[in-house]
């Protein structure tokens, strides 16, 4: 069964999550493409209700300040999209009332990615998967996202066989919070608060000058949960199940913008100068890969883009047909806010 309600010219959108560090990229983002929303409406847990919003406006709502509403099932009445960034367990309480009031959800959790009636979308990579969503479509993971737009590329030259991936991802995939603990942490290791004394809430570690090699649950296998991510919603984005991935996730302590070693193995032969061909005027990425002049992607100076950064690209040896790549993209950008509100500017008639 596919989604048959015809999407106003002008929807009404609600952001879900609006207080929250995802959801004031929504904002931002729904202002900076100028979506052509009638109404905006922000949506947050009761004790963010009655706090006000600065927004800079788009489409049909002008400038100034939205009021936060408490999310209730009635909320979603005449919205036309929701953008959720909630955690799973709201997005699955308020599926059915998004579904009855006839909206479209677009969900930044983990909770339908790999549903079998829920699309998984990178608008770049699998724009067509929109068709036949039922009401909920689903946003990637973050670090899935930036990798799997730098290789769409590669696989139109040849199918791909294996990626080996590490990540080095930012304080900010773990929302507001973490970002304030990185900062926190910061503040008292150079202030001299003793290793025992620094407070440790988000994060399972000092993330301050440390690298945690832990995000999300550990599973059977002794991967992370974030790892097994990359694996399934790799295959399920690119729709091939034979591509064999191999993750490690990094927290590290960047504030913004996730960073990927990438290695590729391919059926066949795909040289540097066909890859870099390939992603020259590919929507969304941007190559900086000049190590004549030290040029090349790097988290702290990416903060608040849009593209995903390719650069390091690179011959790798080590198997038949390799090549070697460092990836970098805003994760709360284009991880994020910006992914799902392309993926409702594809819905737009």
């Amino acid at each position: 069964m596919t989604w048959t309600k015809e999407m106003p010219a002008n929807p009404v959108v609600a952001i879900a999550g609006a207080t929250g560090a995802v959801g004031a990229e929504f904002l931002q983002v729904l202002h900076d493409v100028d979506f052509p929303a009638s109404e905006v409406r922000a949506l947050a847990s009761a004790r963010s209700a009655g706090k006000t919003l600065p927004f800079a406006g788009c489409g049909q709502v002008p400038a100034g300040e939205l009021v936060v509403q408490e999310m209730r099932p009635e909320s979603f009445e005449g919205v036309d999209i929701a953008l959720f960034s909630c955690g799973a367990g709201v997005s699955r309480e308020m599926r059915e009332a998004v579904a009855a009031s006839g909206a479209v959800m677009i969900d930044n959790s983990s909770a339908f990615r790999m549903d079998e009636d829920v699309p998984l979308v990178v608008p770049e990579v699998n724009p067509g998967d929109v068709a036949w969503h039922n009401g909920v479509i689903a946003n990637p993971n973050c670090s899935t996202i930036q990798m799997v737009v730098a290789l769409k590329p590669l696989y139109d030259l040849s199918p791909i066989k294996r990626v080996v991936v590490s990540t080095y991802q930012a304080a900010s995939g773990g929302g507001a919070p973490a970002m304030a603990e990185l900062y926190d942490q910061t503040r008292a290791f150079l202030g001299g608060t003793p290793e025992d004394e620094l407070k440790v809430e988000v994060f399972q570690h000092r993330i301050a000058f440390n690298c945690i090699p832990h995000i999300d649950v550990f599973l059977d296998d002794d991967s992370t949960k974030e790892e097994w991510k990359m694996v399934v919603e790799t295959k399920k984005i690119m729709g091939d199940e034979g591509i064999k991935v191999a993750a490690t996730c990094v927290r590290v302590p960047v504030l913004r913008c996730h960073a990927e070693a990438v290695y590729v193995e391919f059926q066949d032969e795909v040289s540097v100068e066909a890859a870099r061909a390939a992603y020259q005027g590919f929507p969304g990425i941007v190559l900086m890969d000049d190590v004549a002049t030290n040029t090349y992607p790097m988290p702290g100076l990416l903060a608040g883009t849009n593209d995903t950064y390719v650069g390091r690209l690179r011959k790798d040896d080590t198997v038949e047909h390799g090549l070697a790549l460092w990836v970098v993209a805003d994760q709360i950008r284009k991880g994020a806010a910006l992914n799902a509100v392309q993926i409702a500017q594809l819905l737009l008639p």
